[in-house]
């Protein structure tokens, strides 16, 4: 069952969706009022209603109640021009599927409806196999972009062979999970997997804490200790942000690397180990070599096997997907029915930057299950997090007197011009068909003056 009924109380939007959805293969009807709507669903109950929300004598939510009595499994899909969160809210606890404000993007919809059906149907949609299938005893690596799958293809060689392993990637971007997964698909998976954060401990403590010591090597040595190199035996040691090691530790951390041999402090001999070694630093190592912070025969030694993880900016179709799997961890940690995230809110999740990466998304969809009070997460629920820094930087245009001396006039309307491109940005929520209309404006130009004034990247 393929039908669909929209209603809209606007003739041209009625007209442009029926077109829209008949040439997608639905049988679709429409009606410019609620009453007339009902009047057509107790004739033919539709899989699917497309409603506007703001409409007389009913309002789409009135209806939205009306269709759910009369046959629950109808998937309602909300439409308003108008940012009502009250409204929102009200119609998500209703029972509504999503929620879009105008202007809709029109592919968008397409695949919110799809989804809609699939619900509709009991048959949801099936997520991607992946090529390489990964075992995860910790958390899972999320992502089906053509990065993240040659990650899982590297991820997959590594773990099979004991060579040193070298990640690298911004902060928040997984880093640590990636050497977790490399440790539990090798066949070192049932022994230790030991975690050291070279920025973490103080520098004149590292060498005891990795090496450990024994009774008497210090003041306070009261007994043996073992450091973190033994406990990995047969294992894995994992050093994150190796960048940040000293010179003295970097010597010491490369003979431990060519001899897999180390000597205690306060010990007179040297000790054996077999430690598989995975590495990682948000640095530019190359650099650091160029500059003479990091020696060049230790950064050769850790970087056999190289797996470079993008920022989250440079796979935006990841992106709902972290964030569904996020939304589906949180609710069930906060004990929260929450069940989706809107399709509004997924548009503007992957139009930001994320300079904290992955790590900021999962704070953000954490931070709105948190403080949402429907069944799915609308773009209000997001506290414009995903916009902050853009938003941040706004300001009301400069009240400008022309100076004796003069202005450079150009650069003047530029910023003039910056702005009010901000100013509409933060007034739409970050939509642009709504910040082109504020600005009266096409698309295209938006989309160039974001460009010219470094709003948005090609």
């Amino acid at each position: 069952m393929n039908s669909i009924l929209v209603v809209d109380d606007e003739a041209s939007i009625r007209e442009m969706l029926e077109i829209m959805l008949a040439k997608e293969g639905y049988q679709v009807a429409t009606a410019p009022s609620g009453p007339d709507a009902l009047q057509l669903f107790r004739k033919h109950p539709y899989a699917v209603v497309l409603t506007d929300i703001r409409m007389r004598p009913m309002d789409g939510l009135a209806l939205l109640k009306e269709i759910k009595n009369l046959q629950p499994q109808t998937e309602v899909i909300m439409i308003s021009a108008f940012a009502d969160t009250e409204t929102a809210v009200e119609a998500m606890n209703a029972g509504a599927y999503d929620y879009f404000p105008k202007p809709f993007d029109l592919a968008e919809l397409k695949s919110v409806i799809q989804s809609a059906f699939s619900k509709y149907q009991g048959q949801p949609l099936q997520p991607v196999e992946l090529a390489t299938p990964l075992a995860f005893q910790t958390k899972p690596l999320i992502g089906l972009s053509p990065h993240m799958k040659r990650v899982y293809e590297l991820v997959q060689r590594a773990s099979q062979v004991v060579s040193n392993v070298l990640i690298t990637g911004e902060s928040g971007t997984g880093k640590e999970l990636v050497a977790h997964l490399i440790h539990e698909n090798s066949p070192r998976r049932e022994q230790p997997f030991i975690t050291v954060s070279c920025a973490g401990i103080p520098e004149t403590l590292i060498e005891s804490e990795l090496f450990g010591y024994r009774k008497g090597a210090f003041t306070g040595a009261l007994t043996h200790k073992s450091g973190l190199v033994e406990t990995a035996h047969r294992g894995t040691l994992f050093l994150d942000e190796i960048g940040e090691l000293s010179p003295t530790m970097q010597v010491k951390l490369l003979r431990l690397l060519q001899e897999k041999r180390f000597t205690p402090l306060g010990a007179t001999e040297e000790q054996g180990v077999d430690v598989r070694f995975v590495l990682a630093t948000n640095k530019n190592l190359e650099k650091e070599v160029m500059d003479g912070r990091f020696r060049e025969d230790l950064f050769y030694r850790i970087n056999v096997i190289s797996i470079h993880l993008s920022p989250l900016r440079e796979r935006p179709e990841d992106i709902p997907l972290l964030a569904n799997h996020f939304l589906e961890n949180y609710s069930r940690v906060l004990g929260k029915k929450i069940n989706k995230i809107s399709s509004y809110a997924l548009r503007i999740l992957s139009q930001y930057s994320f300079p904290g990466n992955v790590r900021e998304l999962e704070n953000i969809i954490e931070r709105s299950v948190a403080m949402e009070r429907s069944t799915i997460v609308l773009p209000e629920s997001l506290a414009l997090a995903a916009y902050k820094g853009v938003l941040a930087s706004t300001k009301e245009p400069p009240q400008i007197t022309l100076p004796a001396e003069g202005l450079d006039l150009d650069q003047t309307l530029d910023q003039i011009e910056k702005n009010l491109v901000l100013q509409a940005l933060k007034k739409s929520l970050g939509n642009k068909q709504r910040t082109a209309n504020l600005l009266k404006i096409n698309l295209r130009s938006l989309r160039y003056r974001m460009l010219k004034h470094g709003l948005e990247q090609e």
